[in-house]
């Protein structure tokens, strides 16, 4: 779900261009999960190898990264760790939605309306303890660096972006801007086009990048207040926010009262139930738990191990694995031969 702030956020426009030899912490489940989602057959079935293991979601990272890295992007890649307990009731809420979604689809498939199907198998993916491992493995080969979070991956990627680690993150999502991230990249992909859904058209969809320093000057308000305006609109800590607000009026409270702890009064006055804990929320947010306990470092792809792994193992195609390390053997040795530290680590 994560913070909906798409109504109040400035954005600029980039081309990949631009991006070249930036570097970007990508949240690792939020691409996982959309590679699950677009990377699937006719019908809606996901991509498997011969023993029906899922490979939708490394045919994604092959793909994308090495497309990106050709294109003089440095990717680094940020994997959940345990999740704060006060986000158990958005993970049923999504693990309901998976299920109803599942029966919706096998009834579509009955029906034979596979454009349908294809938008409810959309909806099911789940995102298994193998398919993680898997993903980790082809990173290593594929020289790419990531980096195991203790908790919430946007956080981690946040930290890093917050430390000159990297240039900024990556996700569809908004929530590493409340964790402090000076910069979120939206839309990072190759192609600039995506299907709406249950049409026959396609939108153009470019690079965007999001600055918080741009963001908080714009809106006149803190990193703080940020947070609260997060939590009246609704967090992966508490879905539903407070009814009837939105992005907008929560902008407009927030500035009127300062900060959420003063317009208590406000929500008790029109019964409007505010969340008990929104302190702890607000916590979550303000001091994640993140760790220093990593090493970012870019490294040429093992190509015959990723050969073998890819193709041996999980039944890729061999020119087209070998095509793809190409982008990424190429991207490698650009970079490397930067001269300025700046340029490497920007």
């Amino acid at each position: 779900m994560g913070v909906d702030l798409k109504d109040l956020v400035p954005r600029k426009v980039l081309s990949l261009e631009e991006l070249s030899g930036k570097s970007v912490a990508v949240d690792a489940y939020n691409a996982l999960y959309q590679f699950l989602s677009i990377i699937r057959q006719s019908t809606g079935e996901l991509l498997t190898d011969r023993r029906g293991h899922v490979t939708s979601h490394l045919s994604g990272i092959l793909y994308r990264s090495s497309n990106l890295a050709e294109k003089g992007l440095k990717l680094v890649y940020v994997f959940d760790g345990t999740p704060p307990s006060l986000k158990s009731r958005e993970i049923q809420r999504r693990a309901l939605v998976k299920v109803q979604a599942e029966e919706k689809y096998e009834e579509a498939l009955k029906k034979g309306e596979l454009e349908e199907a294809r938008i409810y198998a959309q909806m099911t993916s789940q995102l298994k303890d193998y398919m993680v491992e898997d993903a980790k493995a082809l990173l290593t080969l594929m020289g790419v660096p990531w980096v195991q979070a203790p908790s919430e991956g946007e956080a981690q990627a946040a930290y890093l972006a917050l430390k000159g680690h990297v240039w900024a993150t990556a996700s569809q999502d908004y929530d590493s801007l409340l964790f402090g991230a000076p910069r979120l990249v939206r839309n990072l992909a190759i192609t600039g086009r995506r299907k709406l859904p249950r049409k026959k058209t396609y939108v153009e969809v470019n690079p965007e990048v999001i600055e918080l320093g741009q963001l908080l000057a714009e809106l006149g308000i803190t990193r703080r207040q940020l947070v609260d305006i997060g939590i009246l609109i609704g967090t992966d800590f508490n879905p539903e926010g407070v009814k009837g607000i939105g992005p907008k009026t929560a902008l407009k409270l927030i500035k009127e009262y300062g900060e959420l702890g003063r317009a208590v009064s406000y929500f008790q006055e029109r019964n409007l139930a505010l969340p008990e804990n929104w302190e702890e929320i607000a916590a979550i947010f303000l001091q994640p738990e993140v760790t220093d306990d990593f090493k970012i470092e870019w490294k040429p792809p093992d190509v015959e191990g990723a050969v073998r792994f890819l193709c041996g193992e999980r039944d890729f195609s061999e020119e087209r694995v070998r095509t793809a390390l190409g982008k990424l053997e190429a991207g490698f040795t650009e970079l490397k031969g930067k001269k300025t530290l700046d340029t490497w680590f920007s």
